[in-house]
């Protein structure tokens, strides 16, 4: 069985969206070792001015978004008439297909505020699917005892441990991704099998990790190299996300909320928008 090896990392930076929310963000709209995922945002304070404005209402066009949080609330709105409040340790998945207009709003939990929100591109066949949204409380989200100090969660697709597969309770995305956090205490050992057809990678949000002798640390992202498993070692109490799945390839435009294939495209959702026609 081939091991995938670290291939690149990439620092996370500092930047803001909505209306002024910090965040650290890795993304790769223009690298095709991303692919499907676009983007990693991740969100994380203890203090109310870093967040208090929220994401006000606003649109998009396709791509999906996963939210993920660890520690706080967070509260979805949207044109279809969705109302969606994740807990701790909840998810919850939007395709914006068409059109989506929605506003989402963090809140802390005991002084506390801690997750991700992940941008998956949609395949051209999909991008003007009518708009999905669903959420999973953390109670339905599949979690695994690895050993006393290891925990995993799938929270897309699947993944197999010692011969076991496990699901998570998001399998409806454009194309097949899988979405997993694993917490562990230095020195223990994660390994999987992956979809060799899948790129990976991992975004350490806490500690640090060691793959085949290479290193990544919490703010960083590691593209993986190709291959059926994964070994992982905590060289300090550690957390990661796993990002995994099917490559789109196809060419790649983005437009602030508007990812398509082609700058055409992109204008023709800014008109849509701007005539009130972007969620038909």
């Amino acid at each position: 069985m081939a091991i995938r090896r670290i291939k690149q990392i990439i620092d996370s930076h500092p930047s803001s969206d909505g209306d002024g929310v910090k965040i650290q963000r890795a993304h790769g709209f223009n690298n095709s070792q991303f692919s499907p995922f676009l983007m990693i945002d991740e969100l994380k304070s203890e203090s109310p001015e870093d967040y208090i404005g929220g994401f006000p209402p606003h649109p998009h066009r396709g791509i999906e978004t996963l939210t993920y949080m660890l520690q706080g609330h967070f509260q979805h709105k949207d044109h279809m008439g969705n109302t969606g409040e994740l807990r701790d340790g909840g998810a919850q998945w939007m395709s914006a297909g068409r059109g989506v207009i929605h506003s989402e709003m963090p809140m802390m939990t005991d002084g506390n505020l801690h997750g991700f929100q992940i941008w998956i591109n949609l395949p051209a066949t999909k991008k003007m699917q009518p708009a999905q949204y669903h959420d999973f409380q953390p109670e339905v989200i599949t979690e695994k005892t690895l050993s006393e100090n290891s925990l995993v969660r799938i929270i897309s697709g699947d993944l197999t441990i010692k011969g076991e597969t496990l699901t998570g309770p998001l399998q409806k995305t454009g194309v097949p991704t899988t979405v997993a956090d694993w917490r562990a205490t230095s020195g223990e050992s994660f390994n999987s099998c992956l979809n060799p057809d899948f790129q990976a990678m991992l975004y350490v949000y806490k500690g640090a990790i060691e793959i085949a002798g290479v290193t990544a640390r919490a703010g960083q992202l590691a593209i993986l190299e190709s291959g059926e498993g994964l070994s992982i070692k905590a060289t300090e109490d550690t957390g990661i996300l796993l990002l995994s799945g099917l490559p789109i390839d196809e060419p790649v435009v983005h437009y602030g909320p508007f990812v398509m294939n082609s700058m055409e495209e992109i204008e023709q959702a800014l008109s849509d928008y701007q005539q009130g026609k972007l969620v038909g």
